[in-house]
């Protein structure tokens, strides 16, 4: 394995170190030898097309440059794009794949952190955490309280994926009745988990919680429409930590200042950062997020383990955990 060679592209930054210890990068050293981006901020087009020049394997992290055509002119040895973070669409193009050039993500540990705040936002939701804890901070003790659990409440998926499939593992200790939409949900899963198959329509009428997961293709877009919204029935929570406009964001506003029993736990926006002066930011019945679902600071050297052991796997000639077919990179939201 001394003549494979790792270019890192990710600069050696704040970001950088929580994805790189020294057992992490010792590990990726045994595997090669490794080139390490020292510039101190991330390459350039260009930069980045003279540094894969002989390099069999080249490891990616948020902000690296798009592999074009360009790129790839120079990529003279290139096997394996190995990327530290969950989709790979905003870096990785059809002529990648059209080189024959495999590539792997940290989409699984992702999507298990995504998981995790959903069912955390959640909670946080449903029983008025955030409203409490700020009132109590500010001396004042409620008189009453009408908290909701999330015990046996029924939940709708919209969209089922890796993230999605994590969810309704972590729902089961809460024994909550699951109705699904998915355009590509075989009845075996269904069975499996003991879910129902259900229509939007039926999902957002019958639903205490519905969990948007539906990647942001153009088929997607304002796939929650007002209508869907207003059908909500009382007292519904609405969880988004996929792409801000599969919801029609302007008529989530309206719905939800028009029906406070309503509530909503959103992670992402049509525009991020969420402008100044939202009219989210002055409803009462929303918890906001700033886009940060994925994962927790302390998972992300479970995400290099992952995509080195890929790597490792690779080398091997064995099936990776974590590789991102052409068909499913398109399907991928930019995380």
């Amino acid at each position: 394995m001394n003549d494979i060679h790792i270019l890192v592209t990710m600069p050696q930054h704040a970001v950088f170190r929580t994805f790189f210890d020294a057992d992490a990068m010792a590990a990726l050293e045994h595997i090669g030898t490794v080139h390490w981006n020292t510039l101190g901020r991330q390459y350039t087009q260009d930069e980045l097309g003279a540094a894969v020049r002989g390099m069999d394997i080249c490891v990616t992290g948020w902000g690296t440059p798009v592999f074009d055509e360009a790129v790839l002119a120079q990529a003279d040895r290139l096997r394996l794009i190995a990327h530290t973070g969950g989709s790979v669409k905003p870096y990785v193009t059809d002529a990648v794949y059209g080189r024959g050039i495999r590539v792997v993500s940290g989409n699984e540990v992702f999507a298990e952190s995504v998981a995790e705040s959903v069912v955390a936002y959640a909670l946080a939701s449903l029983r008025q955490i955030p409203y409490h804890s700020v009132n109590l901070a500010g001396g004042i003790w409620p008189e009453s309280f009408a908290n909701r659990g999330l015990l046996d409440r029924s939940v709708g998926i919209v969209g089922y994926g890796m993230i999605a499939r994590y969810v309704v593992g972590m729902l089961a200790p809460f024994h909550c009745p699951i109705k699904v939409f998915s355009r590509h949900i075989g009845q075996d899963e269904l069975d499996r988990c003991h879910m129902e198959k259900a229509e939007l329509e039926e999902l957002f009428a019958t639903c205490d919680i519905i969990s948007i997961h539906s990647g942001m293709t153009p088929e997607n877009h304002h796939l929650v429409t007002r209508e869907l919204l207003q059908s909500m029935k009382p007292g519904a929570l609405l969880i988004n930590t996929a792409r801000g406009a599969v919801i029609d964001e302007p008529a989530l506003c309206e719905v939800l200042a028009a029906r406070p029993d309503l509530s909503a736990a959103l992670d992402v926006y049509e525009t991020e950062p969420l402008p100044a002066g939202h009219p989210l930011e002055k409803l009462p019945n929303v918890l906001l997020m700033p886009h940060m679902g994925g994962p927790t600071v302390d998972r992300r050297l479970a995400v290099t383990r992952s995509v080195t052991q890929d790597i490792r796997r690779f080398l091997a000639g064995q099936p990776m955990s974590c590789e991102i077919s052409r068909s499913y990179a398109a399907k991928m939201s930019a995380y």
